[in-house]
């Protein structure tokens, strides 16, 4: 079974301390530690950090974490030095969740390691929802993903993809989620993998995986999972908290 691990940093050049932000009443770390709780598809889950201050949060609450490295390139190479620091052994599944998705549907994990159940060669995995709302298609905050007819991942970017060159083309745009699932012995290669060209354009260390030449099988999940990356974030995502998840229509063009 797979174990989950959220890395989360103190620091954001947009909302620091935003870990410890309060979402209705507890830090948001705390809500997104309670969703991977309630999922069937982990049995362990483990925050980690390179401040105290998030430690002592986590254990208050009784949850899991461990300090890393205050050098870590991103998110995944964190989730792998805690990966190395709980001895897990080259066929463990690890999932990686976003440290900022405090509402994200504990069925979306099912999704996402569904591909290593369909097929045993699969390395690695994320989740794409199918856009609803129109402002994401265009928004740089929302990464957009596309995909080949096998589901794996073409390209990744915050820029409108793919792009309609007639203004009367439709298409169906889909937006990527925070969330990777990895055998632990891919996960060992791609953090040794130099960082990608498009990787430090895009900012998106997924990217890292496609520009060596490793796939990514992307599920499409029916559960979106906003981030919270502004201070006005926090008060559209405490609205969802008294909302049922509404799935978007699925069905392609």
């Amino acid at each position: 079974m797979p174990i989950a691990i959220i890395p989360s940093r103190y620091g954001s050049s947009r909302l620091a301390g935003k870990p410890l932000m309060s979402i209705a009443g507890k830090p948001m770390i705390q809500r997104v530690y309670e969703q991977a709780q309630k999922s069937s598809a982990v049995t362990q889950v483990w925050v980690a950090t390179d401040d105290p201050r998030i430690v002592q949060a986590v254990q208050a609450f009784g949850g899991n974490a461990v300090m890393t490295s205050d050098t870590c390139r991103s998110g995944t190479d964190r989730v792998a030095e805690t990966a190395g620091l709980l001895n897990l052994g080259p066929n463990d599944l690890i999932i990686n969740i976003q440290g900022d998705q405090p509402v994200f549907h504990p069925g979306s994990l099912d999704d996402l390691i569904a591909p290593f159940d369909k097929d045993t060669d699969t390395i690695m995995s994320t989740l794409a929802y199918k856009i609803c709302d129109p402002r994401e298609i265009t928004d740089p905050k929302d990464v957009k993903v596309t995909f080949d007819t096998h589901g794996l991942a073409l390209y990744f970017s915050r820029a409108q993809i793919p792009f309609p060159r007639d203004t009367d083309t439709t298409a169906d745009y889909y937006k990527h989620l925070g969330f990777y699932a990895y055998k632990k012995s891919f996960l060992d290669v791609f953090v040794s993998l130099p960082t990608g060209r498009c990787e430090a354009v895009e900012k998106l260390e997924q990217l890292r995986a496609l520009e060596h030449g490793y796939p990514i099988q992307v599920a499409v999940t029916q559960f979106d999972s906003p981030e919270i990356d502004l201070p006005e974030d926090i008060k559209r995502v405490e609205t969802t908290l008294s909302k049922s998840p509404i799935p978007c229509d699925l069905s392609t063009k």
